[in-house]
């Protein structure tokens, strides 16, 4: 049985529950890091020299770091809408995952999510936190034009390309007291998204206890 590793309140971990179910695969899903522990105990540092979240084991394969992990899933398990047959039209997916992961969660998570939110209000750098919200303004706004041609972010059904900025929507709509622009194609998107099962319980994870809170 497919086994991961890591806490649910992980938006990267998130990422990797949510595409296991789309998939429809029995796995074991095993808590760590944060209120679990157990980073640092030398059997999951045999599967993860870095000692982070998440992990899988698939039989004798293990596999650290996420979009490596969404990759391997969809690659072994995906039908076309997950894994396209031609290295052009499979480029098209690897895009905006890779774009997600360089561009669009460093601005949303980096700047914006652990800097004004997870941050407490005395030390928080305002001038870096309105960068960020610029920088995501500019990055959605692009998601919006992309999804103006197109029902989903992987093209016409739901896909890889999906999975990684999907998952920074659920808290990019639901903080107070941000600015957004109004973005109606990606806020379709985000209700499409919101209508799945398997987006409903790996991503749309109360997060209220986060505010203020740098600790995991």
């Amino acid at each position: 049985m497919l086994k991961i590793y890591g806490r649910i309140s992980s938006y990267n971990v998130q990422k990797v529950l949510w595409l296991a179910d789309e998939l429809l695969l029995d796995y074991q899903h095993t808590p760590a890091g944060g209120e679990y522990g157990g980073l640092d105990r030398p059997e999951f540092l045999a599967m993860n020299p870095g000692g982070r979240i998440p992990v899988i084991v698939d039989g004798t394969t293990i596999i650290w770091e996420t979009h490596a992990i969404l990759r391997y899933l969809a690659a072994q398990y995906g039908n076309d809408n997950f894994q396209r047959e031609s290295p052009a039209a499979q480029s098209l997916i690897d895009r905006w995952v890779d774009w997600s992961l360089s561009e669009l969660e460093p601005a949303f998570f980096g700047g914006i999510f652990w800097g004004y939110y997870r941050t407490p209000d005395a030390q928080r750098d305002q001038a870096a936190i309105s960068r960020a919200l610029k920088r995501c303004d500019q990055l959605y706004q692009r998601l919006d034009d992309q999804l103006r041609q197109q029902p989903w972010l992987s093209g016409e059904t739901l896909g890889l390309a999906d999975i990684p900025a999907g998952t920074t929507l659920y808290r990019y709509f639901e903080m107070e007291d941000i600015s957004r622009p109004e973005l109606p194609n990606v806020r379709r998107w985000y209700q499409q998204l919101q209508a799945r099962a398997a987006y409903q319980q790996h991503v749309m994870q109360p997060f209220g206890e986060l505010k203020g809170r740098l600790a995991y």
